[in-house]
């Protein structure tokens, strides 16, 4: 069968906005903020929403469209209506097994990408699909979230670092760098599957200094525009894994921790938006046929999002409730001047075409 159409994608991309509306909302009604009555039935599966609901559809349709099939589209399919029905108070089951036949698609496609070039880093992204599943199926035989937040990181680590992997095949990465990639990526997995929470945090700092060391972004960081915008992206990203695994070597990752909601955003808000702020400008064109031009003001939305999460995460550090709670809204806005900025970088450039 064909590849989908770019007019049948953007449904699917809408889908996941909407997970992630609804869960950064849910997220604030576990903060005592006043929501919706929607994200507030939903403050238990905030994470659900924000990691197999949103990311899920989001690099499902990217796999997709890299698969260039039409039966890629029902991962990113399942995933958003997933997400749907956890916001619309459909039985917790559905949600579960939505997000399970997802995360199967998703495994299905990294095949189909993995026997076309076998490769270490289609192995890494093949495994990350994964720990997608596992996590959901963990989730759904337990009724906690809480059970596979481990996979489910995973999940969004071992896809952005084997994205991120591909790359350094044009680097002259030594051979020895590689494989110490391979291990880092069996320690993560044995920890996950052991819940050997300091073993984790210890391979999540042992990957943030490989990518710091051997990623491209240290060069790019010396070119300009959109390249070096990405690099401080990423660079900053890392220094956000490493500061999570610090955090877990104390025992942030233990459930019940003090420092667990410090710990999680270090990686969900620090780690992966950031590589979400730097990627939107070529993923979004690639999955939308949308152009989004650089701009410097692309700056504004990364710093914001930084400064926001040190509030919140001294917050968290210094057991003040408070700084949590306005941070943690303050985070929310950041999501929106990003959405917001990338829209009038689009309009604008659109405007400029029609004269």
């Amino acid at each position: 069968m064909a590849d989908m159409k770019t007019g049948g994608r953007l449904p699917l991309l809408f889908f996941g906005m909407l997970s992630l509306f609804g869960g950064v909302m849910a997220g604030l009604a576990r903060l005592g903020w006043e929501v919706p009555s929607a994200a507030v039935q939903a403050a238990g599966v905030h994470g659900p929403l924000m990691i197999t609901a949103f990311f899920g559809t989001v690099i499902s349709l990217e796999r997709a469209v890299a698969v260039g099939r039409v039966w890629g589209y029902l991962a990113p399919l399942a995933a958003g209506a997933g997400g749907i029905s956890l916001l619309a108070g459909a039985p917790l089951p559905v949600g579960q097994w939505l997000g399970s036949l997802a995360a199967l698609g998703l495994i299905a496609a990294s095949v189909v990408v993995l026997r076309r070039q076998v490769a270490a880093f289609t192995v890494v992204l093949t495994l990350a699909a994964v720990c997608w599943l596992l996590g959901s199926l963990l989730w759904l035989s337990t009724g906690d979230p809480g059970a596979g937040v481990a996979w489910w990181l995973l999940f969004l680590v071992l896809t952005i670092a084997g994205e991120r992997l591909e790359l350094t095949r044009f680097l002259p990465t030594p051979p020895l760098a590689r494989t110490l990639f391979i291990v880092i990526v069996g320690v993560l997995l044995l920890a996950a599957a052991w819940a050997a929470d300091r073993v984790f945090a210890a391979g999540l700092i042992a990957l943030a200094l490989w990518l710091l060391r051997y990623d491209i972004a240290r060069r790019n960081l010396l070119s300009e525009g959109l390249s070096r915008f990405i690099a401080c992206c990423l660079l900053s990203g890392y220094a956000w894994l490493a500061a999570a695994g610090l955090l877990g070597l104390a025992g942030a990752f233990t459930p019940g921790d003090g420092w667990r909601d410090a710990a999680l955003h270090a990686i969900g808000l620090g780690f992966v938006f950031a590589m979400v702020f730097g990627h939107a400008p070529i993923i979004l064109p690639a999955v939308t046929r949308i152009k989004i031009p650089y701009h410097p003001v692309l700056y504004l939305p990364l710093t914001l999002l930084h400064l926001s999460l040190g509030v919140r995460v001294f917050g968290g550090l210094s057991d003040n409730f408070k700084l949590r709670h306005d941070a943690a809204l303050i985070n929310a806005l950041v999501l929106l001047v990003f959405i917001g900025t990338l829209v009038t970088l689009v309009s604008r450039n659109r405007s400029r075409g029609t004269r």
